[in-house]
């Protein structure tokens, strides 16, 4: 299994910032040190072409974006100051969604260890995303003639608001979100399923929730790929996240939501979104079991395949 990094391409941010940078470079040093990927499996992303970028974004967004004419209230929008190492490192985050999605159509799943930005619209920048990473990668692919139809399964705690209203009205992909009710964005986009629940919802309610999307989510539709922006920030010692789910119900998450995808014979693509929490392991531990939890149910169930066939 391939997974793309771009933890290298670092930022500036101001002390004391609630953006967690440094958990991409811990959870790509965790898995090597635990041996879960092999160093020649990990890869650097070639930066998402302008013209690739344009397939979501506006010219006169993208134009601001490179040239740093971002207005003071589009970036406080954003939620990061503006640098010219910030255009980088989200160009590279995106190509690593792309290339992401290409790996897991011939593998069956690949991962990107950044990504899930989903709060960007077409014309602005909101809640730490610069650029819509799924979307603009859904586009490529389907520009390239690799595929025409996808599910987008948004288990981040917060809405996916940018790319529902992206592809809004699209029957070529399926977005489907399970957040939080009451958090953020205030104002909510429609999703093709949104599944809204109450602060503090627990495990037990919540993957009875994910289950019945899941299944209408994946069984209504003829999707030839997934991509699946899992997301830290559902725990219930997330800063941000206001839902009570523990580690142990995120890894079932994790679980569920690959096997319904291997179950349907979809190649799913793996993107890392938010997380909050106030101890940065706990944030790696959550991404790091939803990598262990796809490398589980699709190679070890290519193998049992293999040898069930014999």
């Amino acid at each position: 299994m391939k997974a793309f990094y771009s933890d290298l391409f670092e930022f500036p941010l101001p002390v004391g910032h609630r953006f967690p940078i440094r958990k991409y470079a811990l959870l790509r040093r965790r898995l090597t040190e635990e041996c879960i990927l092999a160093p020649e499996d990990l890869y650097i992303p070639k930066a998402a072409r302008d013209a690739e970028i344009l397939f979501v974004h506006s010219p006169d967004y993208l134009h601001k974006v490179n040239s740093g004419k971002l207005t003071d209230k589009e970036i406080r929008r954003l939620g990061l100051p503006w640098s010219p190492q910030l255009v980088e490192r989200a160009k590279r985050s995106t190509g690593g969604t792309i290339e992401a999605c290409r790996s897991a159509l011939k593998d069956s799943i690949a991962i990107n260890l950044s990504g899930g930005t989903h709060h960007a619209f077409p014309g602005h920048a909101e809640g730490f995303c610069l650029f819509n990473d799924v979307a603009i990668a859904v586009r490529v692919l389907q520009f390239e003639k690799l595929l025409k139809r996808i599910v987008i399964i948004d288990c981040d705690v917060h809405q996916g608001n940018g790319t529902a209203s992206i592809f809004a009205g699209d029957s070529t992909v399926f977005t489907f979100s399970i957040h939080g009710e009451k958090n953020f964005p205030l104002m909510k986009e429609r999703s093709d399923l949104d599944i809204a629940l109450p602060d503090n919802t627990d495990d037990e309610t919540y993957l009875q929730a994910l289950e019945v999307g899941l299944q209408q989510a994946i069984g209504s539709t003829h999707a030839e790929m997934a991509i699946y922006v899992s997301g830290a920030d559902a725990y219930d010692g997330d800063q941000l996240g206001r839902l009570s789910i523990s580690k142990a119900g995120l890894k079932q998450r994790d679980l569920i939501v690959f096997d319904q995808c291997y179950n349907a014979g979809l190649p799913i693509a793996t993107v890392m979104a938010g997380g909050y929490a106030r101890n940065l392991d706990d944030i790696v531990d959550i991404h790091l079991q939803t990598i262990k939890c796809g490398i589980q149910v699709y190679n070890l169930s290519e193998i049992t395949k293999t040898i069930t066939q014999a």
